[in-house]
């Protein structure tokens, strides 16, 4: 994925500080949420994107419109991020990606734990083959 722009908005999520790392390229939009505890500061933000950026754990790609960014006018730009930061927390493209990776997680964790069964009944079932077989050996 060839990235184009990208965004990280701190919030409060009680009990912790919570991170949403959002980023837009050619091929979509993508978002991971990073869990802090206490309040970061700017500098750990930053610290930690430039440590583990590589270890974020994406949400599927959604498809959308690509953003191309202009530059803008200092004072504008002040004001949208202060308007920006005075409104809700988390935009809904960013919850619905993060509701796609949760399903993701739940349906592999799912057939995971489907196998894990299937194959204890497997064992469970052969053992009882071999002790009927035991059982009729013996006469």
């Amino acid at each position: 994925m060839a990235l184009e722009c990208c965004t990280i908005t701190v919030c409060f999520e009680d009990p912790f500080w919570v991170g949403l790392y959002e980023r837009t390229g050619e091929d979509g939009y993508q978002v991971s949420k990073i869990t802090f505890g206490a309040e970061p500061k700017d500098y750990q933000v930053y610290d930690f994107l430039l440590r583990s950026w590589r270890e974020l754990n994406f949400s599927p790609v959604i498809s959308g419109e690509t953003v191309i960014q202009v530059r803008k006018n200092p004072k504008r730009a002040r004001r949208e991020i202060a308007r920006q930061l005075s409104g809700p927390p988390m935009g809904t493209k960013a919850q619905e990606a993060l509701k796609l990776q949760r399903a993701e997680g739940k349906a592999a964790r799912q057939s995971k734990t489907r196998q894990v069964r299937q194959a204890e009944e497997e064992r469970r079932f052969q053992l009882r083959q071999e002790k009927k077989k035991e059982k009729h050996r013996g006469h």
